[in-house]
């Protein structure tokens, strides 16, 4: 990790400097509406932000539930010899003390305390003083280096603060003993030249702030985060805080994949560099995406379907000439799977096993196993098996490892003139659950025999399918949004039957929905 006496170096020797990833998609993100996760998907996304090579993941918010709590102890437990692990706690002793019991697992910890220091958050949120909340600040550092080294804070709404005083706010957590200063925009409302200058002028006037590394954090209400975080590194900043996809609440927060992108394809500009291997943001994007069961749009930079698509034929007889003439950066130099042929029904584990390793996917031998039964499966019944298919394949059999309802057999009959019916059978552990249904088509009768099986009916919301793949043979993925008791829980299933594939969707929720912990989170304040 980079510290503030190797900027001179930096300098001296003529280095690029090194900017660090805070990737905040499991706190931050997680916490917009239809993008939670379950402790089992976060550690898997955990898993995978390690090989991305970030600086910092923030596993959760401790003190909100039971669920955060365990998720990001977990994480700390599990997750050894890459990022730091950092835990979310408010500038109270209850939740910094909550942070520490999860985090001290970890090889290395940060708590990240915060306060906010606006006028209109101290007013009518905090009810509170300027000089109170000054105060809370020093106490929420003091006690957190109390228990580790490495501690975060962060001024919330800062950049509707009056700047005088969060210069003074900045300069009083430095000296408590903060290593990182973050200033969030947390309702996404600042520009990039007016954010530039508030980074600009913290460094100037805060008398310590060489001491510690300054952050950005930035929402994209206004569509500004990635750009605002960019401004805000030109100015010093050593760290941003960003997550996959973009995702975070209301319009989402900066996404990793642009700036780090940016910073690489714009080196000439910046000259700063991460440590993020760039080759795993595609497939940290589609996992991401397989988790919460939200697609990013297709003309997302960088990661999005038609980030790398040729329509019009000026840009195709360009690219065929010479890719630079409309690519700016490779699709290799991000991972995006080129689709083509790797392996078939005659393969074997060996070459499975081997093909799974060049895609960045190390498996132990249970999951391996499983695995190798279902890709033999879909080979049988596809002539051509892409890349994308194994990954759909890894990440189904992964996230959904443990369910307590397995589909066993479905069999449906439906037509022209004919009541839809279908005969479901279910693995609940070692008993066989086996009903039949009827309905307006051979999903919705499926549906009703899974639910009176289960016992659990759910208020289908939402279904979506799409072929992952090319073909009339493609593996077809559905993603469907269910209401549980109030709760809205998203399930995905991949088949080349999407009637197979709805019934595994559905399924997919009611076994999350089961699995879900109901303890409340007890506070609605962000960074």
């Amino acid at each position: 990790m980079i510290i503030p006496a190797q900027r001179q170096r930096f300098k001296e020797e003529k280095m690029p400097r090194r900017i660090l990833i805070f990737d905040t998609t499991l706190r931050d993100g997680e916490q917009s509406p239809g993008y939670s996760m379950n402790t089992r998907e976060k550690l898997e996304m955990a898993r995978q932000l390690a090989r991305l090579n970030v600086d910092v993941i923030e596993a959760g918010f401790p003190i909100a539930s039971e669920d955060d709590f365990e998720a990001v102890k977990l994480v700390a437990e599990t997750v050894k010899g890459g990022p730091v692990i950092a835990g979310l706690a408010r500038a109270k002793d209850i939740d910094i003390d909550r942070a520490w019991e999860a985090l001290k697992y970890a090889d290395r910890a940060r708590i990240h305390t915060f306060i906010a220091t606006s006028d209109i958050h101290i007013q009518y949120k905090l009810k509170s003083t300027r000089e109170e909340v000054l105060e809370a600040a020093i106490r929420a550092v003091k006690r957190a280096r109390g228990y580790c080294d490495d501690v975060e804070f962060s001024a919330e709404d800062a950049c509707r603060s009056d700047q005088d005083y969060l210069c003074r706010v900045v300069e009083a957590a430095v000296k408590a003993g903060a290593t990182t200063i973050n200033i969030p925009d947390t309702v996404g409302y600042i520009t990039p030249w007016e954010f530039a200058e508030r980074i600009r002028d913290l460094m100037n006037r805060v008398s310590n702030i060489d001491k510690v590394v300054v952050s950005a954090h930035c929402h994209n209400d206004l569509g500004l985060a990635v750009v605002n975080s960019l401004a805000a590194i030109r100015e010093g900043a050593g760290q941003v805080e960003c997550t996959i996809n973009g995702i975070g609440e209301r319009a989402g927060n900066a996404s990793l994949e642009e700036i780090v992108m940016g910073l690489k394809t714009r080196r000439d500009l910046f000259d700063c560099e991460t440590g993020i291997r760039t080759e795993e943001l595609y497939r940290t994007s589609k996992l991401l995406q397989t988790i919460t069961g939200i697609s990013v749009q297709p003309n997302k930079a960088i990661v999005g379907a038609n980030a790398f698509a040729h329509e019009a034929g000026i840009h195709q007889h360009g690219v065929l000439a010479h890719k630079l003439t409309y690519e700016i950066m490779t699709p290799e130099s991000v991972g995006v799977p080129q689709s083509t042929l790797v392996l078939g029904k005659h393969s074997g584990r060996h070459a499975f096993k081997k093909r799974l390793e060049e895609l960045g996917i190390e498996l132990a031998d249970d999951d391996l196993n499983k695995a190798f039964v279902r890709f033999k499966a879909l080979a049988d019944k596809k002539k051509e098996v892409f890349d994308e298919d194994l990954l759909a394949i890894i990440e189904e059999e992964v996230l959904m490892a443990g369910e307590i309802y397995v589909l066993e057999h479905l069999q449906f009959t439906s037509g022209t003139g004919m009541i839809p019916t279908a005969t479901v059978r279910l693995r609940k552990q070692d008993e066989i659950l086996q009903e039949s249904g009827w309905g307006d088509g051979p999903v919705d009768a499926a549906y009703r025999a899974i639910d009176m099986m289960t016992k659990i009916p759910g208020r289908l919301k939402d279904y979506g399918i799409r072929s992952v793949t090319a073909g009339k043979d493609a593996l077809g993925e559905v993603v469907v949004s269910v209401e549980f008791d109030g709760q809205t829980v998203v399930g995905r299933g991949t088949s080349t039957d999407v009637i197979e594939a709805s019934v595994k969707a559905y399924l997919n929720a009611i076994n999350k929905a089961v699995g879900r912990r109901t303890k409340p989170r007890i506070t609605t304040e962000r960074v």
